[in-house]
């Protein structure tokens, strides 16, 4: 590979260099520039030619390199690179690369911790939102947290009601070690904080509605779980949420897995906000959402897999946009005019159309009695 490309990823810990396998430090003597972070740089002999990398760095990554075109670089990234490193976003920029890794302050933790690659997920907070980590909270389970910082750990393990769980700092794993509590230390740089969770059950998919903040426009339980089922969520994929209330479909889509994708589209600016603080709350705030009305505003989207149309069915255009994807689609009505227009969806193009009534059993005088909910008309088509 190396032979092909001049751009070799190194992974260093925190020995610097010292702690390079003799394959990495050939890689790094062979390079005609070395880039890295500052404290990463100043480990390595006097004369190797290096440079800091700019701050903010992305904005400035491929300028950089163009610069070294032809010669060969190396470039220095924290353990593996490409867990939450340089490595994965030179790769997704169309850079080839050989990559030589060092131990990720990741296996370094869980080695400290004894914990096991199974049982221990990793969420990654550098450069997004801390609010990721709620997505992970289950009782019993075990994170390993990659950025943020203890206080905004605290916080939030607190807010999701897991202020019971352990919360550990792991500080300069590889070199001057220091392992502490991290509900009362704040460490400093090179941290991974691990949480042992200890807190109430909330699964991924099947939320109760009052796990989401809403005005009435929501997608409820039971009627959520038929459109999941039907819009079969895989790891990677994209949905549009078109008129999204709460955000509760294209929440749960997202939670179902990390890398799952979603954008809300809604164009009451005060639900819009209202789905921005869900999404939060629930441990998906890279959902997107977008304020405005459909169909207009799908036409800048990126290309989705699959399609909820939870509101605004009866504007004009807005189920045709979504066709026009090609993309599974899920649509609810509950008026008159909104089935006729997916009755007369599923006379031209097939799939499945089925009412869906939801009955709860409630106090009815002295005795029990079934309370109906509004029946949902839902046509799904793929």
């Amino acid at each position: 590979m190396r032979d092909e490309s001049p751009l070799t990823v190194v992974g260093i810990g925190a020995g610097g260099w010292a702690g390079l396998s003799p394959q990495a430090r050939d890689a790094v003597r062979k390079a005609d520039v070395v880039l890295g972070a500052p404290r990463q740089l100043a480990s390595l002999p006097g004369d190797i030619e290096t440079r800091a990398w700019p701050s903010p760095l992305l904005p400035a990554l491929d300028e950089v390199l163009a610069e070294y075109a032809g010669r060969r670089i190396c470039v220095l990234a924290s353990g593996d690179p490409l867990l939450s490193g340089i490595g994965t976003t030179l790769r997704d920029r169309g850079h080839a690369i050989e990559v030589l890794p060092a131990l990720s302050s990741a296996t370094l933790a869980r080695a400290r911790l004894g914990w096991s690659f199974e049982e221990t997920e990793i969420v990654t907070v550098v450069g997004r939102a801390v609010h990721r980590v709620a997505r992970a909270l289950a009782p019993g389970r075990k994170v390993l947290v990659l950025g943020g910082t203890a206080a905004e750990l605290r916080d939030l393990l607190t807010a999701r009601g897991y202020g019971k769980s352990t919360l550990t700092t792991l500080e300069n794993l590889g070199a001057d070690e220091q392992i502490a509590d991290g509900w009362t230390h704040d460490p400093g740089s090179l941290t991974v904080f691990a949480i042992g969770c200890q807190g109430p059950r909330l699964p991924l998919t099947g939320l109760p509605d009052d796990a989401f903040e809403h005005d009435g426009q929501l997608t409820k339980r039971d009627v959520r779980a038929s459109a999941l089922a039907r819009l079969a969520p895989a790891p990677g994929e994209l949905l549009w949420d078109v008129g999204a209330g709460a955000g509760s479909v294209g929440i749960e889509w997202s939670r179902v897995h990390p890398l799952n994708r979603a954008i809300a589209i809604e164009r009451d600016a005060a639900r819009a906000e209202r789905i921005r603080r869900n999404a939060d709350t629930l441990g998906v705030p890279e959902l997107q959402v977008v304020t405005g009305p459909a169909p207009d505003a799908l036409k800048t989207l990126p290309q989705p897999d699959a399609v909820f149309v939870g509101g605004g069915l009866t504007v004009p255009g807005v189920l045709d946009a979504c066709l026009e994807t090609g993309a599974r689609i899920v649509a609810h009505g509950v008026t008159l005019e909104a089935e006729q227009i997916l009755a007369a969806a599923y006379a031209r193009h097939g799939g499945e159309l089925q009412r869906i009534s939801v009955e709860h059993a409630k106090p009815l005088g002295g005795f029990t009695g079934w309370t109906p909910s509004r029946a949902v008309t839902q046509w799904s088509w793929k």
